[in-house]
């Protein structure tokens, strides 16, 4: 027998922490396992005969295997199996933070399932936003069913199957599947056996990954983006785009001065993404010379490396970046989308955190944008029609994007003079997401902070605006500013967004 597993790729682990309390990740029970055993016997119980230990014993499905001839015994004591159990079940909600950075290849995936929840959770997984450039079959049938079909055609790139048999037929069964399996081919195996034996067993057969049933869509993606991560890449930026329900609603001042709070005040390194081309103010915003940065990349995606890409930035900061856009109506820019897709992957290598400038226009490029950013921020006015474009939007974007959080809302210009409003509380509970920040028109401070290239962070740091934009920063980035003010800063200025929950009452 041939072994045709590909050797298992090491998953990276990311341990940031993970503010974002509006998404949960249901955790795995093994309540509903149609198939419960119990774990392994390492040190029988006290007046227990010890079994005598020998090599791992396969056998043929319906053979009866002798106790103490097999590796795999029924009963017992395992503190190495409870250990990884336990384990596995403090990691699961790790799996969204996991799957955020998953960046998965133009391939062919087939699962063959057996449970119906698993055949549902292959199912999201194929239509999530993280997977859209691969290829997901699914069929009904487990390990045998692949058995069968890959005996007549070839075996794609991964492939996903379930055994809910007992340890010894599924390691019967991956070994006839290996027979059938051309080189370089992964295999995830999806079993109903938590066990640490089990594991090394399949390891050792040269399995890619295994997985306990029942598994959660997030699960999946995230250990599918394990097998094909890329170690020259050491992380994936976060992307973080930024749309404004109607024209002068302000998305862009609120991203370049959210981009500008995340890079000087968390402290983190930042790239701004013009993608309005024709009239972007991104340049002018930072009072720098609009270059062709966005364009050059757009035109050019096949050549993107790292020393191009800093050589089309433009260092504003330390810490910020920007890739402007030109600002200029010579050409007609009929760019296409996998363009914007390419550009957009390969920026997010350069920094933690990426945001999206997007216009305010409707195309193919924008719906695949906003449906892979990983946050998505709606800045709306409080009036009807922001109303009206900002619940088409996010009925969109959720429907896109059925495994992530909903978009953020943002209520900008609240409380110009004269100007009838709809109420934050009316307008979000006609969208069915409360906005997560209202920021206050002041005519004079973001006028006087446009004209001069400025930020609202330096042209009034002690105003309203400056401290929403600092409050915009830390949930979007999910990351607290730093607690300890530098010396000759304003009290409280630098603190955390749940400083104020721990202030003692006089």
């Amino acid at each position: 027998m041939s072994n045709a597993f590909a050797p298992r790729a090491f998953d990276t682990v990311d341990d940031e922490f993970d503010a974002d309390l509006d998404f949960v990740v249901v955790e795995p029970t093994l309540d509903g396992d149609i198939n419960p055993r119990e774990p392994l016997q390492f040190t029988p119980p006290a007046g227990m005969v010890p079994a005598p230990q020998t090599g791992m014993v396969v056998s043929h499905p319906g053979t009866a295997v002798a106790p103490g001839q097999a590796g795999l015994p029924a009963a017992g004591y395992n503190p190495v199996g409870d250990m990884v159990a336990g384990a596995a079940m403090a990691l699961a909600p790790s799996a969204a933070a996991m799957a955020a950075e998953v960046n998965v290849p133009r391939i062919a995936i087939h699962v063959f399932g057996e449970r119906q929840d698993t055949l549902a959770a292959a199912e999201r997984a194929g239509q999530d936003r993280r997977m859209s450039r691969a290829t997901t079959q699914i069929r009904i049938g487990g390990i045998p069913a692949a058995v069968e079909a890959y005996s007549h055609e070839p075996t794609p790139p991964l492939i996903v199957v379930e055994c809910l048999q007992d340890p010894q037929t599924l390691l019967w069964q991956v070994d006839r599947l290996a027979e059938c399996c051309d080189a370089g081919t992964k295999v995830v195996v999806i079993g109903a056996t938590n066990d640490i034996i089990l594991f090394r067993e399949l390891m050792k057969r040269g399995v890619s990954e295994y997985m306990v049933a029942p598994v959660q869509p997030l699960q999946l993606i995230a250990a599918i983006g394990g097998l094909f991560s890329d170690p020259a890449q050491p992380f994936v930026g976060r992307s973080i785009a930024f749309v404004g329900a109607r024209g002068g609603a302000g998305s862009s001042s609120v991203a370049h001065n959210t981009a500008y709070a995340m890079s000087e005040k968390i402290g983190a390194n930042t790239v701004i993404v013009d993608y309005d081309l024709p009239f972007g103010t991104a340049g002018l915003d930072f009072n720098q010379d609009p270059l062709s940065g966005v364009a050059d990349a757009l035109g050019q995606p096949d050549r993107l490396d790292p020393v191009l890409l800093d050589r089309m930035m433009v260092r504003c900061t330390d810490k910020l970046s920007l890739f402007a856009a030109p600002a200029t109506l010579d050409t007609d820019w009929e760019i296409s989308a996998d363009a914007f897709e390419e550009v957009t992957t390969q920026i997010r290598g350069t920094a933690p955190f990426v945001v999206l400038d997007l216009p305010h226009l409707w195309s193919g490029w924008m719906r695949k944008t906003l449906i892979a950013a990983d946050e998505v921020v709606v800045v709306a006015t409080p009036d009807l029609a922001s109303l009206r474009n900002a619940k088409n939007m996010i009925d969109l974007i959720r429907s896109g994007r059925p495994n992530d959080a909903p978009p953020r809302l943002v209520l900008n210009q609240v409380g110009v003079p004269g100007r009838p409003e709809i109420p934050a509380k009316d307008f979000g509970a006609a969208l069915g997401i409360h906005p997560c920040l209202s920021i206050p028109f002041d005519a004079k401070l973001f006028g006087a902070a446009a004209n001069n290239g400025q930020m609202i962070l330096d042209a009034g740091a002690k105003s309203k605006s400056a401290e929403a934009f600092q409050t915009l920063a830390q949930i979007v980035s999910r990351r607290e500013m730093p607690l300890l003010a530098a010396p000759g800063k304003a009290k409280g200025e630098g603190k955390s967004i749940f400083a104020n929950l721990f202030k003692k009452k006089t």
